[in-house]
């Protein structure tokens, strides 16, 4: 009977991984902002490592063109961070649409939106 207790106690108190998805932390620009000035780069750090391969983000304007400079990444030296670079934008609305894989497999997807307030 001791035996099963001690099992019990050692497996109970060693750290297990659980698997889950990755969604999203904090971005820059933030979730529905207003920026005065063009952002040179959108960013989404979540919460887990992002698989590079199967991880996209896009970023569109009101008329759903692409502003984005289509090199979206996953940062090689933090696997948390998902971004894409811009053009100079002028003032309006933006629409970021990202998919996120962590190294699981597990797969999100989202959008939110930011505003330009100011001159390009």
């Amino acid at each position: 009977m001791g035996v099963l207790w001690l099992s019990i106690l050692l497996l109970g108190g060693t750290p297990v991984r659980i698997w889950a998805h990755a969604f999203p932390d904090h971005s820059e620009p933030r979730v529905g902002s207003a920026v005065k000035l063009s952002p040179g780069v959108v960013r989404i750090w979540f919460d887990s490592e992002l698989e590079s391969v199967f991880s996209s983000i896009r970023v569109m304007n009101e008329n759903h063109q692409m502003v984005d400079k289509g090199d979206g990444r996953v940062d090689e030296r933090n696997r948390t961070l998902l971004e894409v670079s811009l053009s100079v934008l002028p003032p309006g609305r933006y629409h970021v649409v990202w998919v996120a894989v962590s190294v699981d497999g597990h797969r999100t997807e989202g959008d939110f939106s930011f505003r330009v307030e100011g001159p390009p």
